[in-house]
């Protein structure tokens, strides 16, 4: 006969069975502005560029040799009234004419030569995660980065600077002995960001709800005489957030069993992800591909030899 313990555990092991995970929906809205310490002969280069991100869709653009913000979506051009580009020019010629001063200062420091080419880059941006009506702050990012290292970074949680760079420190010690800048990035990236990325949100809610769904592909590959590398690769998805989990038996691999080569971004503005695992070849028809995505109204399960 049956315990009350056997009971209990069937009933766990059928709910992570047929369990479909729950996202929040999550949104996000960057600015990543980059100067060059010098200009550089190449189509396409600016020695200043600065853009925003709304789910990783450009919104807006602006560089050095034509001096003008301007929208990158039409719904941005039709929502927002001409000052609002106007006062964005200005604020983009300031932030230029800043990088062009702070990247000779870091370069002096750093004791490079001014012969040679050298990149300052600044991203700042919120992300939030909305249940149904409910938006909830998720993380703000303040950071500056110089020749592709983490240069001076401000931590959201504990309102302080932390400068992973011996040079950068004179730099935080000046940030942290004026507490009201503090405050003031921890009050933009929590209030203002998260309030202009409602706002977007609202304009561009079409085009963004609308998104695109996943194709899924499952193959494997001979690894040694009895061993198979098992891959799920889901492509062509937007928004990036997604769910994919390679399945034994109905039930979820481990992370740590599985290789992932994280969601990265396709030429066309969507994304794609890979999960691998090594099985025995005998083995491989006991797996399947789950996917959950925004856009799909029931997760997709791919069987092998499907």
């Amino acid at each position: 006969m049956a315990t009350g313990f056997d009971k209990i555990f069937v009933l766990l092991c059928v709910f992570r069975i047929f369990w479909t995970p729950i996202q929040a929906e999550k949104h996000s809205l960057y600015y990543i502005y980059t100067a060059l310490s010098k200009p550089v002969d190449l189509p396409g280069i600016y020695q200043f560029t600065a853009m925003g991100l709304l789910d990783d869709i450009q919104i807006d653009y602006y560089n050095s040799r034509e001096q003008r913000k301007i929208p990158k979506q039409t719904w941005m051009k039709e929502k927002l009234y001409e000052d609002y580009w106007e006062e964005g020019t200005q604020s983009r010629k300031s932030k230029e004419q800043w990088f062009n001063v702070n990247i000779d200062i870091l370069m002096k420091r750093m004791r490079h030569h001014e012969s040679d080419l050298h990149v300052f880059q600044m991203r700042t941006g919120c992300e939030v995660e909305q249940w149904e009506s409910e938006v909830k702050f998720s993380k703000g990012v303040y950071e500056y980065g110089y020749d592709g290292e983490n240069f001076l970074s401000f931590d959201d949680r504990e309102s302080q600077w932390v400068a992973p760079v011996y040079a950068a420190l004179p730099t935080k010690s000046k940030w942290d002995n004026m507490p009201f800048l503090n405050q003031y990035t921890k009050g933009y990236l929590g209030k203002n960001c998260v309030d202009w990325l409602n706002k977007f949100t609202e304009y561009g809610e079409n085009e963004l709800r609308n998104g695109s769904p996943p194709d899924v592909h499952m193959f494997a590959k001979r690894s040694t005489s009895d061993k198979t590398k098992l891959t799920c690769m889901v492509t062509g998805f937007y928004p990036k957030d997604t769910v994919l989990f390679i399945r034994k038996y109905r039930t979820s691999l481990p992370e740590d069993e599985t290789e992932s080569t994280g969601i990265r971004p396709n030429h066309d503005g969507t994304f794609q992800l890979r999960k691998s695992v090594e099985t025995q070849e005998n083995e491989k028809a006991n797996y399947d591909c789950f996917v959950a995505h925004r856009t799909l109204k029931e997760p997709i399960i791919t069987k092998w030899g499907n």
